[in-house]
């Protein structure tokens, strides 16, 4: 017979921000015709903004202590710091150093918040997922990288 201490459960927990930020798609080692012809309307020298809302889900063990896989509280804390403060109601381009040479697609995004997050959490190996959506319609998911 299975007991509460014999079974391990693992549940998924997601914790949903949304940021504001702005940025234009190019790439300067392109010509102006192909950075338009790649990213079309994102090609704009003024750029163009997103809310983005942005999941995090993580995935481990209930702690018995606690009976949460993480402390809600100190995730939003880690969310803030890993998300809000860096890109909230910023220009991707140029207030975020990490994109000053990768363009600043939602997927180069969602890449740029896992890694944040993943320095931060106290156990990294629960983050299982970030997801944005960009818009209603183009939604990225990052699950960590491959082996």
């Amino acid at each position: 017979m299975l007991t509460r201490k014999t079974l391990m459960l693992l549940l998924f927990t997601t914790e949903e921000f949304e940021h504001t930020s702005n940025h234009n798609l190019e790439v300067p080692q392109l010509s102006e015709e192909e950075n338009v012809q790649v990213y079309g309307k994102c090609n704009n020298i003024n750029g163009h903004g997103h809310n983005y809302v942005v999941e995090v889900t993580l995935c481990g063990p209930i702690d018995p202590d606690t009976g949460m896989v993480m402390n809600i509280n100190d995730l939003k804390q880690y969310m803030n710091s890993a998300i809000m403060e860096p890109m909230d109601h910023k220009n991707l381009d140029k207030d975020v150093p990490y994109f000053s040479n990768l363009v600043s697609t939602t997927e180069n995004v969602a890449v740029f918040i896992w890694n944040n997050l993943k320095a931060l959490l106290p156990n990294p190996t629960i983050l299982h997922e970030v997801k944005i959506y960009e818009t209603e319609k183009n939604i990225i998911i990052f699950r960590g990288e491959s082996d």
